[in-house]
């Protein structure tokens, strides 16, 4: 028997049989593979120097896909939705903010989140300026923030310099004015001088960095329409395309004439279907285009962009399986490039972009190519047999070493990518179920039955068993790997037994063909292949005690023995339930009944009920049914033995049967129950062990063999995974898989999800076609080969730093080149370029550093401070306390007189002066510095003068204490510490004074902005008539 087996493996270790059980130190639950679309996946980002596409989720993870089969997902502490995401190109870093206005640093290299920067303001745009270590953060005050990743501990940095929306705007805001900043786009060709800045009301700036100002505005306000996003549709930046709320796309003109150049009318303004993205591909002729989708909105439009779009507009439209929600453009290697989209259910969508632009360019001809096809991008098992109704996973721990690293290193670039991305081989290495480290066997809608290779994290395809008659869906599946026999059963009750070859496989090339479903791809593999027709659809099939004949259940209740030569049916029982009828796990063992040796046939039904049957005639051997008194829908049945046998120093160990005595192990959604096996075979209820749950429900339950005994584990709905000691059914350790979770098939339908445990705790969840988990109990154990290699999306060796050659960018001139999205620079190619390139970068980026660190508006830096303040543990620890001594108010008569003077510059500040608070902290530090300089001068330095008067003083106040007088050093202390008293209590009259007076200069800030303003264009004006 299969537990039998692993009892008997636990036991044969020094020291005999384990008596303990399982501990929590025998156990480590975790995840160990991710392979797929996350569920819930909401937002895209590319790298197109390092290809790698990032997809975020809705809880807070992230999955990375890499070249050459390299997958790796990144799950943060906040199970937070991501808003938006973007890549620090070719330095391996990714910033992710999510619905906390938390901005995520993750270094792709460690696969860890370096950096946590907590945003004072609700963030609405995010923009990376590549090739320099800063980035933009747009709000919904309209405010733009500088921010900086340190390029040695990958901290944000909040910078001085802002472009607050007083500022880049120019008008006040009133309390209806949308000010969010929905897009900020760097300049082509001048990404480090000027960026675009696009604001929800309408209004577009264009910005000039280094002079801090607005050098272009145009857009005003839109009547009845919000702007929703922007892209670029000019290589020098001359153009840029906005998408509006009420389906409007326009493309407006950047130059001194700053206005609208056309409408690109798609479709969307029909229905006022809000602009939910666009994404501009530049290429060579006149083949530039712009893709957009719609807000909820199941079309995906392309237009082709050129001299003739004003005059005549070329469109496609693309239907999306369902509403789009976001897409990306990536490079392919050896192909042509792929758009993506992704749904709103989570699921990829691809389509080969060169059919879209052949598409456009020749719509228009006489013969017109036909539509792009879409394609879903799935798991490798849906790819022509449809989804996972059932599956098997073995592992083979004493495999023999039949393919090295470097062979599966190969085959991760030959296999068909997840991603349509590259080049795909089809062909693949076989040698036997028993010879590679793990196999999954899947059962299919179909009726295929795939075989895949598992022993390293990416699935190879190596054998696939399809009848050419149609089939119905799999739904169990049972492999033993001593007699080389594979059974199937599926919905209508065909059972289908397929005797293979001895192993090892091997052809003339000892290669297998991928699709090997016809018979010459077979021969060399399956050596026989038997049906059986029975009633109902197939839930469990399980080998007799003999090894002869195989116990069958179905749906409806029926129970039948199979003789596997023969091909026949024994006998066939049916048992009848009130709830429900379905047979869940049928164990065959050797007992004694009534003083003899008998096989029985332990059945366990989806009503809870368990019984015995006699394996020879089928007949119930007991009188009762074993029943909880509330059933629910049972999940799993197992016989747990009580005897462990162990071969250590030759003898055989046999524990106490009064301790250890076999069980019938019974999980249901709501329960568990540990039965003696003697007394179900009498129909007899005695319960040893229970656990009930309430809620979550469970919905999957196993047994594996741990280093001290056999465990349980236990998968809920949520994505709670529980491991417990058996048969006590303590809990020992438990986690939580995010982003899983579970709910039972209606009636007559597929499991969305299947579930699959090998003997040593190992877990496959197939989710639909999206996703595939694989969660391991046992620590230490390695469940796959080449782990870490095929995790690493980031190739640091192929990476240039920010002083490399593809800084080149920054100030190089357009290339054009097919299929590229946004526009694509040249690249100096030669070393000499390289290194002027190289300094010139350098430069630029130490010119930044100087403007960014300068706050250009003071007045707007209590953001900056407040930002600062949140992300910085302050330490007081060596700071000098500043005593109300060092604090110098001025009198009001002073501050009248002052106020009376205008400033030249920044008269309408009334109060608040920049050169009087700069003047201020100045004496300030002079005088803190003086006073420091005095002290220690004071300790230092003792002439002979003040010597000699100390001595002189001290000789008086000796005599004064003597006859009971105060001396005079007591005397002027005492008037010292009274008048400074006093003066303290001045300056905090003083100190009050000046915290009303700076409320009420609080309160009439809007006034001074306007004042700010006007003074502004008066300067404007006059430096231009000068």
């Amino acid at each position: 028997m299969f537990v039998k087996k692993l009892v008997e493996k636990a036991a044969k270790k020094p020291g005999g049989s384990s008596s303990e059980g399982l501990r929590a130190n025998d156990v480590e639950p975790r995840v160990v593979l991710h392979y797929g679309i996350p569920s819930g996946a909401h937002l895209f980002a590319y790298d197109p120097v390092q290809k790698i596409l990032a997809v975020s989720t809705k809880d807070g993870r992230i999955k990375l896909f890499g070249k050459d089969q390299t997958q790796a997902l990144l799950v943060s502490e906040e199970a937070s939705t991501s808003k938006f995401l973007e890549f620090v190109q070719n330095q391996g870093i990714l910033l992710n903010v999510n619905s906390k206005n938390q901005i995520e640093v993750w270094d792709l290299e460690k696969k860890l989140m370096s950096h946590l920067h907590v945003f004072d303001g609700e963030i609405t745009s995010l923009r990376v300026m590549q090739h320099t270590p800063y980035f933009y953060v747009g709000d919904s005050s309209g405010n733009v923030s500088v921010l900086k990743i340190d390029q040695d501990s990958n901290q944000v940095i909040q910078m001085d310099y802002t472009i607050p929306y007083l500022a880049s705007n120019g008008s006040p805001v009133e309390a209806s004015d949308d000010t969010s900043v929905v897009s900020i786009l760097p300049q082509p060709t001048a990404e480090t001088k000027r960026i675009l800045l696009v604001f929800s009301s309408g209004f577009i700036t264009l910005w000039d960095i280094k002079e801090s100002k607005p050098v272009l505005k145009t857009g005003g306000k839109q009547e009845a329409k919000k702007a929703t996003c922007a892209c670029w549709v000019c290589p020098s930046g001359s153009k840029v395309a906005v998408g509006y709320s009420n389906g409007d796309i326009l493309i407006w003109s950047m130059t001194e004439s700053s206005s609208t150049v056309c409408k690109l009318n798609v479709g969307y303004k029909a229905e006022k279907t809000p602009i939910a993205s666009l994404k501009w591909v530049y290429a060579e002729g006149k083949a530039s285009r712009v893709y957009t989708t719609g807000s909820s909105s199941n079309s995906l439009q392309v237009v082709l962009l050129n001299d003739q779009t004003e005059v005549k507009m070329i469109k496609l439209g693309l239907h999306v399986s369902e509403p789009c929600v976001g897409m990306e453009m990536i490079i392919a290697v050896g192909k042509q490039d792929s758009l993506l989209v992704l749904g709103k259910s989570g699921r990829v969508y691809a389509y080969d972009d060169y059919m879209i632009e052949k598409y456009l360019i020749q719509s228009q001809s006489k013969s017109p190519p036909s539509l792009p096809k879409e394609s879903v991008v799935k798991l490798p098992f849906s790819d022509s047999c449809g989804g996972v109704t059932v599956g098997k996973f073995l592992t083979n721990p004493s495999h023999l070493l039949n393919l090295s690293d470097e062979d599966y290193a190969q085959l991760a670039k030959d296999t068909a990518p997840f991603l349509p991305s590259q080049t795909v081989s089809k062909e693949g290495y076989f040698p036997g179920f028993t010879k590679v480290k793990n196999v999954y066997i899947t059962g299919h809608s179909d009726g295929t039955i795939g075989v895949w290779d598992m022993s390293c994290p990416f699935l190879i395809p190596v054998l696939f068993l399809k009848e050419q008659a149609d089939t119905a869906a799999l739904t169990a599946l049972h492999f033993d790997s001593n007699s080389r026999l594979l059974v199937s059963g599926d919905q209508n009750g065909m059972i289908r037994l397929y005797r293979f070859k001895p192993e090892p496989y091997l052809t003339e090339n000892s290669i297998i063909p991928f699709q090997g479903s016809s018979k010459k791809g077979n021969n060399h593999i399956v050596h026989s292949v038997k049906h059986i027709k029975l009633t109902g659809s197939i839930t469990c099939i399980q080998k007799s005690h003999n090894s002869k004949h195989l116990a069958v259940g179905s749906d409806q209740g029926h129970v039948s023995l199979v003789d596997i030569e023969e091909a026949t049916v024994l006998y066939t029982k049916h048992i009848a339930s009130e709830i429900c009828p379905g047979i869940i796990s049928l164990q065959s063992e050797s007992c004694s009944v009534q003083g003899f040796e008998k096989n029985v046939l332990v059945v366990a039904m989806r009503d809870s009920s368990v019984f015995a049957l006699d394996s020879d005639s089928g007949n119930m051997v007991g009188t009762n049914m074993i029943k909880p008194k509330k059933p629910f829908k049972a999940l799993f049945m197992q016989i747990l033995d009580g005897k462990q046998d162990s071969s250590a120093n030759g003898e055989s160990i046999v524990e106490d049967v009064s301790t250890r005595q076999p069980s019938v192990l019974l999980c249901s959604e709501k329960a568990i129950y540990i039965y003696s096996l003697a007394q179900v075979v009498q129909g007899v209820k005695k319960i040893l062990h229970k656990k009930k749950f309430s809620s979550p429900s469970i919905c999957s339950a196993s047994t594996f063999c741990g280093a001290s005994g056999v465990g349980l584990t236990l998968v809920f709905s949520d994505g709670t995974v529980e491991i417990r000691s058996l048969p006590e059914l303590s809990l020992l350790k438990q986690i939580s898989i995010r982003g899983f979770t579970y709910s039972s098939p209606k009636q007559n339908s597929l499991p969305e999800i299947t579930i699959s445990a090998s003997w040593d705790g190992d877990l496959v969840m197939v989710n639909g076609d999206n996703e595939l988990i694989v969660s391991s109990v046992l620590p230490q154990k390695e469940t796959f080969r080449l782990v870490e290699s095929l995790s690493r999306v980031y190739k640091k060796d192929n990476a240039v730093c920010h002083e490399g050659t593809t800084a080149a960018v920054v100030a190089s001139s357009p290339k054009e080149k097919k299929g590229m999205f946004g526009s694509v620079f040249k690249t100096k190619t030669k070393r000499t370029a390289d290194t002027e390139t190289t300094e010139s970068t350098k430069e630029t980026i130490e010119e930044l550093s100087k403007i960014f660190t300068t706050a250009n508006f003071p007045w707007n830096n209590n953001n900056v401070e407040r930002s600062k303040e949140i992300n910085t543990v302050t330490r007081v620890d060596d700071e000098e306390e500043l005593d109300i001594d060092d604090i110098d108010i001025e009198d009001d008569d002073d501050h009248h007189q002052k106020q009376e003077q205008p400033n030249k510059e920044q008269g309408i500040l009334s109060g608040i002066s920049k050169q009087k608070l700069a003047s201020k902290f100045t004496s300030f530090k002079g005088k803190l510095k003086q006073m420091t300089t005095a002290k220690n001068n004071e300790k230092s330095v003792v002439t002979n003068e003040e010597k000699h008067e100390e001595k002189s003083g001290v000789t008086v106040d000796q005599i004064k204490k003597k006859y009971g007088f105060a001396s005079s050093e007591e005397m002027g202390a005492a008037k010292m510490a009274q008048s400074k008293l006093q003066d303290n209590l001045k300056k905090l009259q003083g100190i009050s004074m000046k915290t009303t007076e700076m409320e009420d200069t609080a309160k009439s800030f809007s006034s001074t902005a306007k004042e700010l303003l006007n003074a502004v264009e008066f300067n404007k004006q006059s430096s231009s008539k000068s």
